[in-house]
């Protein structure tokens, strides 16, 4: 991601956009799968940070403000989930691909809803960690800059550069894949979108077929969007769901 000087970031070299290698925390207790890891996305140009135990983990996700991490579900002092609770307390946005070598729908749901943005399951190749990695840096770097970067749909009120949301002025966290989601339902306001496109416009690849993660990441969206407040964002049975103005905000 290397910037311009419009301060534009472009995702293509993965650079910072002070044109600084992209900083990548690695966490695995098993040091030779760490370093195999390592070896692979340092090959990528990327600056690697490793920890083989979860306390370390959070130490140098203090000291090293990582742009990504990877991180091993299963660690010998804290659990994954732990630590990824414990880096989101300091870096409450820093994307996060979780390692697991339990290939079951709850152990990647519970890492998914500790807010972890995506997963990949042992024994996985370096290839597919590199193309995930790449994957959550488009979703989580800035937009190039252009004149349409803000995009509001009735109170709800996106800047695409900065990555903040408001609704009824009132500031709006979320994550990088929560965010990627919700600009494509504001950029698509009123139409009815399909599982089958978020899936393929969001995560960019075959999610094995499994539609629920879209409707996880509905739910983390209506919790933070829409609670207490007129909902925007509706289900429609059968078809997918859409993003409307609240009845309140339709003149």
């Amino acid at each position: 991601m290397s910037g311009g000087d419009d301060g534009s970031v472009a995702i293509d070299n993965l650079t910072r956009p002070d044109g600084s290698p992209l900083r990548v925390l690695v966490v695995d207790d098993e040091p030779n799968l760490a370093e195999l890891l390592t070896s692979a996305l340092r090959y990528e140009g990327w600056d690697i940070s490793t920890a083989l135990d979860g306390q370390t983990a959070v130490r140098l996700a203090r000291e090293v403000d990582p742009d990504v991490v990877v991180l091993d579900v299963t660690l010998p002092d804290i659990d994954g989930l732990t630590v990824l609770q414990r880096m989101r307390a300091h870096s409450p946005d820093v994307p996060v691909l979780f390692l697991t070598a339990r290939d079951s729908v709850e152990d990647r749901v519970a890492g998914l809803t500790a807010g972890g943005d995506d997963y990949v399951t042992k024994p996985f190749s370096l290839e597919e960690v590199v193309a995930r990695l790449r994957a959550l840096m488009r979703r989580a770097g800035a937009s190039a800059a252009r004149s349409d970067a803000t995009v509001v749909v009735g109170d709800l009120v996106m800047d695409e550069d900065s990555h903040e949301v408001t609704r009824g002025g009132e500031e709006i966290h979320l994550t990088a894949t929560e965010f990627e989601l919700l600009r494509f339902l504001m950029r698509n306001p009123r139409r009815a979108l399909s599982k089958a496109q978020i899936l393929d416009r969001v995560w960019a690849y075959d999610f094995g077929g499994q539609a629920n993660i879209v409707e996880l990441y509905i739910s983390y969206l209506r919790r933070k969007i829409d609670a207490g407040r007129e909902p925007m964002i509706h289900t429609l049975r059968g078809v997918g769901y859409v993003l409307k103005p609240a009845a309140t905000d339709t003149p």
